[in-house]
């Protein structure tokens, strides 16, 4: 027996997270493991497992989500009003 999702728009989830953040925190931790294996720098595993926890969605949004749109908002897209008479 399949049971259907209750919305068949959203975007896959497995666990807290979306397949697409999944993936991305998958290659970023392979790429993190063999740095830090051949070199001994921990930046890439410090910055994958960041975006591992800015990713985290609840209720479905993230703070990831948050941040995207607080940078778009205050600075690319800022609105500027002309009063005319």
């Amino acid at each position: 027996m399949y049971i259907y999702p209750d919305n068949l728009k959203t975007a896959p989830m497995l666990f807290l997270w979306r397949l697409k953040d999944l993936a991305v925190i998958g290659i970023g931790a392979l790429i993190s493991v063999f740095a830090m294996s051949q070199t001994g720098f921990t930046i890439p595993l410090i910055v994958t497992l960041v975006y591992a926890f800015l990713a985290i969605r609840f209720d479905g949004t993230s703070i990831l989500d948050f941040i995207k749109y607080a940078v778009r908002y205050f600075f690319t897209e800022q609105q500027e009003y002309r009063w005319r008479i």
